[in-house]
Parts: structure tokens; C-alpha cells; sequence
């Protein structure tokens, strides 16, 4: 597992094309993962790549970029990222624990939001 995975999952969470962003999670995610975070929880290629466009309908024109933080073990990494106008301060932060299926492919992503907008 390398830094790799986190550059692909960025670019996943920036593509704004719905086939180009299908094609994208497809590659990334096994067909049966899950990803859960404090706003959502969902299976499958279809769900991860709705709460993709659901987060680009939240903050549009933003980008995601990858954080600091990238730690690797097994078949489980921990990374931070960041979201907000492109080259300016994040206006979100988070953390999210990825563990690969056997065929490299995402299998599950808990997510965590350590830094999100003033209500």
C-alpha cells in the first residue's frame, strides 16, 4: 500500500464527470464497499459515488487535497485530507481509515471529520 492509493482517492472525490466519477470508485473500491462517515453510510460502487457528488453539491468548486498525515500497515492505511478553495485554508478536514480487499481495491473507509464549517 502506498501513498499512491491516497492521490487516487483524492482524484476520485475531485471528478465532477458522473461516468468519469463511476469509472473512478469501480477502479478504486471493491463492488461490495462500504464507506461510513458521521453524514452518511452506504454499500457498494453506486452509494460511494452518490455521497462523492453529494459532498461536490455541498462545496462546490472546492477541492480535496491530501493532508499530512499517511500511515501504512498491512492492508490498512490512515490518511488526512483537506477541502476547500484551491490553494487557499481548508474549510474541512478529516481522517479517514481505509482497509484493502485482497485485489488491492478499497474494501472499507471509516471517515472522520476532525475540522467542519460553523453552522
Amino acid at each position: 500500500m502506498t501513498a499512491n492509493l491516497v492521490e487516487r482517492y483524492v482524484a476520485a472525490w475531485n471528478e465532477t464527470d458522473a461516468d468519469a466519477r463511476a469509472k473512478a470508485v469501480a477502479e478504486l473500491w471493491s463492488e461490495n464497499a462500504t464507506y461510513t462517515d458521521p453524514l452518511a453510510e452506504v454499500t457498494g460502487h453506486a452509494g460511494i459515488a452518490a455521497v462523492i457528488e453529494g459532498a461536490q453539491g455541498m462545496f462546490p468548486g472546492f477541492v480535496f487535497t491530501a493532508g499530512e498525515t499517511y500511515d501504512a500497515h498491512h492492508n490498512i492505511a490512515r490518511f488526512t485530507w483537506h477541502l476547500g478553495p484551491a490553494g487557499e485554508e481548508p474549510v474541512v478536514i478529516g481522517f479517514d481509515v481505509v482497509e484493502l480487499a485482497e485485489d488491492g481495491r478499497i474494501a472499507r473507509v471509516l471517515g472522520f471529520l476532525d475540522k467542519v464549517p460553523a453552522a
